[in-house]
């Protein structure tokens, strides 16, 4: 793989990017990067985890004029949590160069403290299309400047039925710009979209199968009435440090979940039904480690981004061979070994056109040993958080500098506006929160609680 050195960035750039860790770039970022600098609309098929936000996003920034205060670049991603993700990548990468600021704008947060922020302008605009739509319509958000138009995860949101949403918003924006496509798959009706919306485009396919090698991929009959021990043993048998198990409907979700809580396993629910505030504590354990058993139907997984999942199984086969292929594409990533575990109902192999699988034979319960073991950490809150002025480092002094926890003891620290999550040991879990409960952080004593 080449170096970043071989791309014409700046310096300061090039910098950042080795404080990053970024030293050979994935194929992805290879293929793309330089046709981006130049200008050109680029259509590309990568999976999950293969690099294309850093991809897109060296482009956008390298190329942004930081001293005219406009928004230069527009990113549409098709659900929150991808928004947030997207965001926060474009964040780390804009840091070789100060003053550039990056807005986030979805739902599920007031209108008008996002119309507020846009009066005091951005470089780069990251959102959903419901959201960004509604901002343009009001006349809050303007897109006439916008040199880069950015698609992620385009066969997602045209799955979900944003392409009206998709088109309007093309319609606020300049028609000379730069429009880039991001796509897992490339399902016709991403195709018509490229044809409609960008200039001559250059298609690149990268990774368009996941390699054997990487993701180990094993299939199981089963009758549904036997699902729920299938998982056990399987989860028993292969030990992942964390999982996803997806199902094609939210009733299903919750009963499988329901299951394996009953079962002993610390395992939470990720559906439809769910309000913000609950998906992203449930996203945010899931994410530190402090859950270990994630069942998801897809909808409500769109745009989930963890860097090192242990396994995917399909409880329910999906659908579409697409939907698949994105599945098990979460697994597997940045070079480490993945694994895709599916049980198939007799008659749904038609789903599987074109895999080809070879079936085995489920592992017997309790074959292997010791149950699934329980996440290592465990999640406390306060309720302080960004808007309190309470940074990461405020958490950890208090837990390490005043209260004696070893830093290796305390793991992700996630804020929000008003309430900030910590990753600690589960052994240290009684330690931490009576410090929090007892000694001020930042000078300043909050109420702290255990999320389990």
């Amino acid at each position: 793989m080449k170096s970043f050195s071989r791309l014409p960035l700046s310096p300061a750039m090039e910098n950042n990017l080795m404080e990053m860790g970024y030293i050979s770039m994935t194929p992805i970022q290879e293929a793309s990067i330089e046709p981006i600098l130049k200008g050109a609309d680029v259509l590309a098929q990568a999976r999950t985890g293969s690099g294309k936000t850093a991809a897109f996003g060296i482009g956008l920034l390298q190329n942004l004029n930081v001293r005219r205060f406009r928004i230069q670049a527009l990113v549409l991603c098709p659900t929150r949590e991808l928004a947030e993700q997207v965001s926060e990548e474009l964040r780390k990468i804009a840091r070789f160069q100060h003053n550039i600021k990056i807005m986030k704008i979805t739902g599920g947060l007031p209108l008008y403290k996002q119309e507020h922020s846009l009066g005091h302008q951005a470089h780069i605009v990251v959102g959903t299309p419901g959201r960004v739509l509604k901002l343009l319509e009001r006349g809050s958000l303007s897109l006439r400047e916008v040199r880069t138009l950015v698609l992620d995860e385009a066969d997602r949101m045209l799955d979900m039925g944003f392409i009206d949403q998709i088109n309007s918003i093309i319609s606020f924006a300049p028609v000379r710009r730069q429009t880039l496509c991001f796509s897992a798959t490339f399902p016709d009706d991403v195709k018509k979209l490229s044809r409609s919306i960008q200039n001559n485009p250059l298609e690149l396919t990268v990774d368009k199968e996941h390699d054997p090698s990487v993701i180990a991929q094993h299939f199981y009959h089963g009758a549904n009435r036997d699902k729920g021990q299938a998982v056990l043993s399987l989860l028993s048998h292969f030990r992942p440090e964390n999982v996803i198990i997806f199902c094609n409907t939210k009733e299903v979700c919750r009963k499988v979940n329901r299951e394996l809580t009953e079962a002993g396993l610390h395992s939470l629910s990720l559906n439809g039904d769910l309000e913000q505030k609950e998906r992203t504590e449930v996203l945010i354990r899931f994410a530190n480690g402090s859950c270990n058993v994630l069942v998801a139907t897809d909808v409500a997984a769109r745009g989930l981004d963890i860097k090192s999942l242990g396994a995917v199984i399909n409880y329910d086969l999906p659908y579409e061979k697409e939907t698949y292929v994105h599945r098990i594409g979460r697994t597997g990533r940045a070079g480490e070994e993945g694994l895709a575990l599916s049980l198939v109902v007799p008659g749904e192999e038609f789903r599987l056109d074109g895999i080809s699988p070879r079936f085995e034979d489920l592992p017997e319960p309790g074959m292997s040993g010791p149950s699934f073991p329980d996440p290592a950490m465990i999640t406390l809150s306060i309720n302080g958080g960004r808007k309190n002025k309470i940074s990461a480092g405020d958490v950890l002094g208090a837990l390490t500098c005043e209260g004696g926890i070893s830093g290796d003891d305390v793991g992700k620290i996630d804020r929000q506006d008003y309430l900030t999550f910590i990753a600690v040991k589960r052994d240290k879990a009684p330690e931490a929160l009576a410090l929090l409960e007892k000694g001020p952080v930042k000078g300043r004593r909050f109420k702290a609680i255990v999320n389990d």
